[in-house]
């Protein structure tokens, strides 16, 4: 019998590493897991009849701890990094974001250096959708090597854009970094928050179960894996059957729950108009070719939903509580609550202006274009299906890249290539300017098929004006929602530091 393998998996208590532990559990005759869980009550809860399994080891500790990282990479044989402060509480603490995303992964990669064994131990990191930003109508279709552009004060985005361009460049010989799209999971009732108002209506969704996230993370541990699998950035989706708008996703699972009509629950000025994330990806393909996970659908994904919604919510479908359960009372009572009395919600930055005018500038543009909003059925989107493919500024098609392709995609990114010779390997770092005047260190991956740039120029500064006017490559991405007489203030801060 081959020996079992064992696989240090982080953020067990999550949505995505919750399905990766339940799926890798499926699989105890082949993986020994060790988990690191912060030692909360509902983590004792429900992972303390696991600590007399003994395919199961528990961590209790952090991921901000590297003494805690180092005891689950020590004897690993694969490394998945599930763990995050994600949005909406990532808007309140910035620091404590950073340090679980960034620095968390830095300990990871760290302690696998560590290792006599490191080349051959494989880590697996998850980004974001996020990472991208927003991409509405004509650019809403998506690849790696698109330009990095986090959303303005999304401090998640920041960190995962941090950790990716760490992990790329940290010399390790068996890493892939996976840019985790929207997750759907059953309980739909826990994404109503008055984050679900920072997304625009005509967003186009191409989401991933949670059950299917679990399925990839587990296919990634198994033996059939080919070795050029690793040392590349692919994008997690559930592919094309998976793909929604914001609005059809809205107006279906209201319906199905029996809450009514979206056009009777909410004010279409209470969604903002840019400033979020979520696209089709073009390339999730790439990803399932290898690890085979794509298994759930739009259809599967309500059926999901519906089967696993409390009672109270399935009594909205019954016809004499249609009659007595008035939609108003809906609106207003709950969802207005949301938009209005929350720091998050854009109706609260409205009413205070003047502390929130970084968030209006970023989301809507103005405070005059919130008030130009128009009502439901007027200049509503029409999703048309068309798009437009973003230039990387290089031939693509070639299959070894030349100096000269460097230059040329330095050049279509606002600056240039300053080290004069390379050695074919995508992996050396080299010397660059931007277009900004700045001077930095990375490699032709990073930046033609990771889709970075300058790290000075990165958030959280969001200088995206002045960066999109020298950088062609980038103004792709900023001015199909921004004009360019358009008048910015961002804080150089995180906007969270105002909340």
């Amino acid at each position: 019998m081959a020996k079992k393998k064992t696989v240090f998996l982080l953020g067990a208590s999550g949505s995505m590493g919750g399905e990766t532990f339940k799926e890798l559990q499926r699989r105890k005759d082949r993986f020994n897991l060790v988990l690191l869980l912060r030692p909360s009550r509902k983590n004792k809860k429900n992972f303390g009849k696991y600590e007399n399994d003994p395919s199961v080891k528990i961590i209790w500790g952090d991921i901000r701890n590297y003494d805690d990282v180092l005891k689950g990479v020590t004897g690993a044989d694969y490394v998945l990094n599930c763990a995050a402060i994600i949005p909406a509480a990532a808007d309140y603490v910035p620091h404590a974001t950073m340090q679980t995303i960034y620095w968390g992964t830095v300990n990871i990669v760290n302690a696998i250096k560590a290792q006599p064994n490191g080349d051959n131990i494989k880590f697996a990191g998850i980004g974001s959708v996020a990472e991208i930003g927003d991409r509405l109508d004509n650019i809403h279709m998506a690849r790696v090597g698109d330009p990095i552009k986090p959303a303005i004060g999304d401090n998640y985005s920041v960190a995962k854009v941090r950790a990716e361009r760490y992990v790329v460049e940290s010399g390790l010989k068996h890493w892939v970094w996976i840019r985790q799209t929207f997750i759907t999971i059953p309980n739909t009732v826990s994404l109503m928050a008055p984050l679900m108002f920072h997304q625009p209506i005509e967003t186009m969704i191409e989401f991933c179960t949670s059950r299917d996230s679990g399925r990839l993370f587990a296919n990634l541990c198994e033996d059939d894996v080919p070795e050029d699998f690793w040392r590349r950035i692919y994008d997690v989706g559930g592919g094309p059957n998976c793909r929604i708008s914001y609005l059809d996703l809205m107006s279906r699972m209201f319906k199905m729950l029996g809450l009514g009509d979206y056009k009777d629950l909410f004010e279409r000025n209470w969604f903002a108009r840019r400033n979020f994330h979520c696209v089709y990806w073009e390339d999730s393909h790439v990803l399932n070719d290898y690890l085979h996970f794509q298994k759930d659908t739009v259809d599967s994904y309500f059926q999901m939903v519906w089967d696993e919604s409390p009672w109270f919510f399935k009594m909205g479908t019954w016809p004499v509580i249609k009659q007595i359960m008035p939609k108003k009372l809906i609106k207003w009572g709950l969802f207005y609550g949301m938009c209005r009395f929350s720091k998050n919600g854009p109706l609260y930055w409205m009413k205070h202006d003047t502390a929130m005018r970084d968030r209006i500038t970023a989301f809507f543009g103005s405070k005059e274009k919130w008030e130009a909003i128009p009502d439901w059925g007027v200049d509503m989107p029409n999703f048309n299906p068309d798009w437009i493919r973003l230039d990387h500024g290089y031939d693509e098609s070639k299959e070894k890249l030349e100096l000269s392709d460097l230059q040329g995609a330095a050049k279509f990114r606002g600056g240039e290539l300053l080290s004069t010779e390379w050695n074919g390997d995508m992996y050396t770092k080299l010397r660059w300017r931007c277009g900004l005047d700045h001077e930095f260190e990375a490699s032709p991956f990073l930046v033609l098929k990771g889709g970075h740039w300058c790290d000075t120029c990165q958030p959280p500064d969001w200088n995206y004006d002045a960066i999109a006017r020298v950088n062609p490559f980038f103004a792709q991405v900023w001015y199909p929602n921004h004009d360019k007489d358009e008048n910015h203030y961002y804080d150089e801060t995180c906007i969270a530091d105002i909340l």
